[in-house]
């Protein structure tokens, strides 16, 4: 191997183990892009909550499914594809809860997020076949009424697209001697067409509200990406 092979190498070693001086800046850019084109797609979004006591015994469900539909002018909207069925014997679902399956546990961190974040590079690592670098998120400042995330990003080295999130929806709420808490959940993508939209939040934790903890799955399933007026091709990378 002769000397500029070499240094071709070593500079090829070094890109790879350090990541664009502007890697959030470049993330957040790719983020918006992708919230653009998921405003132009019809899904189905499928919604299954369970609860369970500490020894594993199912106690109640929930399960609805809405589809995101566009009307002959074009204008985007929601509608019920199955009706919300609760069987749910602990659990109380809040607005709170609601506002995380539309926003937090498929977040999009587009530029107009990042001052409400602590953004750090935290190094890189390969996940499901991926080289990916790794992101820590936290929140900056939680006023009245925000709902942010908190935990982990994995953004593909490639692409630079958001691949996998992981961690929960912050703050708890303790009020009037309400709880409100809050799993830690995991948000696949895959690749739909040029971008990466998530398919899949699942959830496997036990909340440990005071009256004794009670375990909490759930499972979002976002099927039939297709592009309004056009068809559209899922890719799951190896």
């Amino acid at each position: 191997m002769g000397s500029q092979s070499i240094l071709l190498l070593i500079s090829v070693l070094a890109f790879q183990a350090e990541p664009p001086p502007d890697l959030i800046q470049q993330v957040a850019r790719r983020e918006a892009a992708t919230e653009a084109a998921r405003n132009q797609y019809l899904y189905r979004q499928s919604v299954t909550i369970e609860e369970y006591d500490t020894r594993g015994n199912a106690l109640g469900n929930y399960r609805e499914a809405r589809e995101v539909i566009f009307t002959p002018a074009g204008e985007r909207m929601e509608q019920f594809s199955e009706k919300p069925a609760s069987r749910l014997q602990r659990l109380i679902l809040t607005d709170e809860d609601f506002q995380d399956i539309r926003n937090i546990q498929p977040l999009l961190l587009t530029p107009d997020m990042l001052p409400r974040y602590f953004i750090k590079f935290r190094g890189d690592e390969r996940i499901d076949g991926v080289e990916c670098w790794v992101l820590d998120i936290q929140p900056r400042q939680i006023l009245q009424g925000m709902r942010l995330f908190e935990g982990l990003a994995w953004v593909e080295k490639q692409s630079l697209a958001v691949i996998r999130t992981h961690g929960h929806a912050v703050p708890p709420i303790y009020s009037n001697g309400r709880e409100n808490l809050f799993p830690r959940f995991t948000t696949l993508r895959a690749k739909v067409d040029e971008h990466y939209f998530p398919v899949r939040t699942y959830a496997d934790d036990i909340l440990p509200f005071k009256n004794g903890p009670l375990r909490m799955r759930f499972n979002i399933r976002y099927t039939g990406y297709r592009r309004f007026g056009a068809e559209s091709r899922i890719t799951f990378e190896k």
